[in-house]
């Protein structure tokens, strides 16, 4: 009888598809982005016939890169949304040391999505969006190299998030994972009389394939870019350093992703047909973690190579000077690309392995912390005798570098193995790398976000807001995942609903720097939506007052072009939400005392007035 069912569910769900391709293809001209005729940025090209649609038939069937960059965007930060309110219920959980509040099956169960979110569902979508969104214009490109394949790796999210969620589904019998997001086996492959045995499980490993497969389709498509749509102008000598970072990153995921792909089908095997790749009897449980942090590692540096990118291309910006050993920065992701698949190992040191093999990657380890450090100093010598603007992308950006040091330097101490057997599978762990992705990537996320929202949007943040939420997010920042590690020495695993009550004070603290920091995204939120829908419009083609420090870059350039069209009253066949509206000088002039305070960061740079620069 369940057979019977699953055959006819994938009937139907065939015919769903098939039904869906056919829609697809019966519509004219759905195409919006500009077809490439050739490579390389010196050819001819076929206009598109009429403008893109209107309405929600816009999103769901457009293949213009910064549609699709605002489509990832907005996905990644609906996603950030459910992994913080999943982290604050956890935090207000671990306020007394008894289960008081939710059930440990329901903590495992948040545990489990708040990870896989953060590092699938938010971290590699958000940097997609910044890539879509940018590198055909840094690059000097129309559009992406394979724009209908660029449509498809998003719509495969949506449909993977609602796997990965079943389980929260109210349909009978169907339980969310209880694995954490690491799916150690031999509990994730159903052993023993848990709930790990039921469907939710394997609906989230088919969510998680379907993520996989999207991740891998927009790496061959940043690939392909990178190398041929680049203009005429743009060499390897001169390509920017973002666009040097989304290369590396795309090429880890191509080899990362799909060995991952295969681990979990071989789970999934498992689980549902009697093979013997990860049980006791036949095979080995430790071979899904060598498979599974042979990917696992890598992607720490898929996440961070990129907002390390960012980072770079900001700082300069605001520091008014070229960003310090630009080679050096280059060869370093090269580096880190090479080395992030020969450190897996450095996760199993408490596994039993081979102490020889133990020591080798202790060294490779180490010998990763050389080009991240090499990055770190270039950042550093790039702000040096710099005359910086504290705007908001550079004090997230400040955030990043500091918050990036101590999760590196804690990284460091992890890589020791005597000091790994004593700090394994602890709070200290949770907390360095919550340093990297929290303080690393979700810092410079908020950076580039800050820093390209005029170019988003036509309009300009709330400058006061944006200063609220840098400090919140820091001081939060700071205070939760310090008093993790402080935990971790004191010997509190983690992964536990309960505690006992000597860890009482620091789980306090840990909880009030968590509220701290939700309080700092709900501003962040806030000033988010209210500048795009109310914001002041920006009046200028070079709203950070780049090219008189000669460091304007090509988007700007195409900001400016959208802008004079807009003005001109001609249409702009890509443009973004704020298509179609008066983005003048004059317009939206008397609304910026109610809207945006009657300053923004902009004022700040060079030749404005007050000067708020200042000299280091």
């Amino acid at each position: 009888m369940d057979l019977s069912r699953q055959i006819l569910l994938t009937l139907v769900m065939a015919a769903l598809l098939g039904g869906v391709a056919l829609w697809v293809g019966r519509l004219e001209n759905w195409r919006t982005g500009t077809p490439t005729v050739g490579s390389g940025g010196a050819t001819e090209h076929r206009r598109p016939t009429r403008e893109k649609p209107s309405g929600l038939l816009r999103w769901l069937t457009t293949v213009d890169h910064k549609d699709i960059g605002i489509l990832y965007g907005v996905y990644a930060m609906s996603m950030f949304v459910w992994a913080g309110v999943a982290a604050v219920i956890m935090r207000l959980e671990l306020l007394t040391p008894a289960s008081d509040l939710i059930d440990p099956a329901f903590y495992n169960s948040l545990l489990t999505t708040h990870g896989i979110t953060m590092l699938l569902l938010f971290g590699t979508p958000v940097l997609a969006a910044f890539g879509n969104y940018l590198i055909p214009l840094v690059i000097g490109a129309d559009d992406m190299a394979f724009p209908r394949i660029n449509a498809i790796a998003f719509w495969l999210l949506p449909f993977g998030t609602v796997l990965v969620f079943a389980g929260f589904l109210p349909v009978d019998g169907l339980l969310p994972a209880q694995t954490a997001w690491t799916m150690y086996t031999p509990l994730s492959n159903g052993a023993g009389i848990g709930t790990q045995a039921n469907a939710g499980v394997d609906l989230m490993l088919l969510g998680l394939h379907l993520t996989g497969t999207a991740a891998t389709m927009g790496a061959i498509n940043f690939v392909v870019t990178i190398f041929t749509e680049r203009g005429a102008g743009v060499s390897w000598a001169n390509l920017d350093i973002f666009s040097w970072t989304v290369l590396v990153q795309s090429g880890q995921i191509l080899f990362a992703f799909p060995l991952l792909g295969a681990a979990m089908v071989m789970l999934l095997f498992d689980r549902n047909f009697g093979t013997t790749f990860y049980t006791v009897d036949g095979g080995d449980p430790i071979l899904w973690q060598h498979l599974f942090w042979f990917w696992g590692h890598p992607e720490v540096y898929i996440l961070i190579l990129p907002a390390m990118g960012i980072v770079s291309l900001i700082i300069p910006r605001f520091a008014g000077r070229k960003l310090f050993g630009y080679r050096f920065v280059v060869y370093s992701t090269l580096a880190i690309g090479v080395l992030s698949f020969g450190v897996w190992a450095h996760h199993m040191f408490s596994t039993g392995l081979d102490p020889r093999l133990r020591g080798s990657f202790m060294a490779v380890t180490l010998a990763i912390a050389i080009p991240s450090a090499v990055k770190t100093f270039n950042w550093i010598t790039t702000m040096w005798n710099g005359r910086l603007r504290l705007a908001a992308p550079m004090l997230f950006s400040i955030g990043f570098l500091s918050n990036f040091i101590v999760g590196g330097v804690t990284g460091v101490f992890l890589a020791s193995i005597p000091v790994d057997l004593l700090l394994h599978d602890t709070y200290y762990v949770v907390g360095h790398f919550h340093y990297l992705l929290m303080g690393g990537l979700g810092f410079a996320v908020f950076a580039g976000i800050y820093y390209w929202f005029p170019l988003f949007t036509g309009r300009m943040y709330q400058r006061t807001l944006a200063r609220f939420h840098f400090w919140s997010t820091l001081v939060g920042t700071n205070v939760t995942f310090f008093a993790m590690m402080l935990l971790g020495y004191g010997g509190m695993p983690r992964r536990y609903a309960s505690y006992l009550p000597q860890f009482v004070t620091m789980h306090q603290v840990a909880t009030a720097g968590a509220v701290i920091l939700a309080v700092g995204q709900v501003i962040f939120f806030w000033n988010v939506v209210q500048s795009w829908l109310e914001g002041r419009r920006v009046d200028s083609d070079d709203p950070w007052h780049l090219e008189e420090q000669g460091l304007l870059t090509t988007e700007w350039t195409w900001f400016a072009e959208r802008r004079q069209a807009l003005t001109d009253g001609g249409s702009d066949e890509a443009a973004g939400p704020t298509s179609g509206s008066d983005s003048t000088s004059g317009s939206g002039s008397g609304s910026a005392d109610r809207s945006n305070g009657g300053n923004d960061d902009a004022g700040e740079g060079p030749g404005s007035s007050p000067n708020r620069t200042e000299e280091v």
